[in-house]
């Protein structure tokens, strides 16, 4: 069950390589989480000390969390196998990719964080993609109206 995506990174970048990963949060990091109350804007993923960080996510802070709340922009530790990290922080060090969230969703009751290894789109590339979803929209709704 999907509970947020960030439909600005598919629109801002290419994506070549994707990552499901787990997040490190605390209890009412969840219950908010859990309610949608999640924003990946402007987030992205960062290695430090060969560990992977969610940097700039903004999860609300529970309504009901009174003072064991959570601070709503802190770091959070993402979950991801030794060769996974190697493999973003070779990328992103050596081809300049960056290391963008996708999604925030649920598998067999853990919170997953789906994440990607793009490449930054220029302008001329955002209005090409626009132009072929556009030619492809009209295509599928010709074939609707005669078939």
């Amino acid at each position: 069950m999907r509970i947020a995506t960030n439909r600005r990174a598919r629109h801002d970048y290419e994506v070549l390589d994707k990552f499901e990963a787990g997040l490190a949060l605390v209890g009412t990091e969840v219950k908010s989480i859990r309610d949608g109350k999640i924003q990946l804007k402007d987030s992205y993923v960062e290695i430090r000390n060969n560990e992977a960080w969610l940097i700039g996510a903004h999860i609300s802070p529970y309504t009901h969390g009174n003072r064991q709340n959570h601070d709503p922009e802190r770091p959070r530790k993402l979950l991801l196998h030794r060769r996974e990290i190697d493999k973003i922080l070779g990328r992103t060090t050596l081809q300049g990719l960056t290391c963008v969230p996708l999604a925030v969703y649920l598998k067999k009751n853990r919170i997953k964080l789906e994440i990607a290894l793009a490449r930054g789109r220029k302008l001329y590339d955002k209005r090409q993609q626009k132009k072929k979803q556009q030619m492809e929209r009209e295509v599928a709704e010709e074939m609707g109206r005669r078939g």
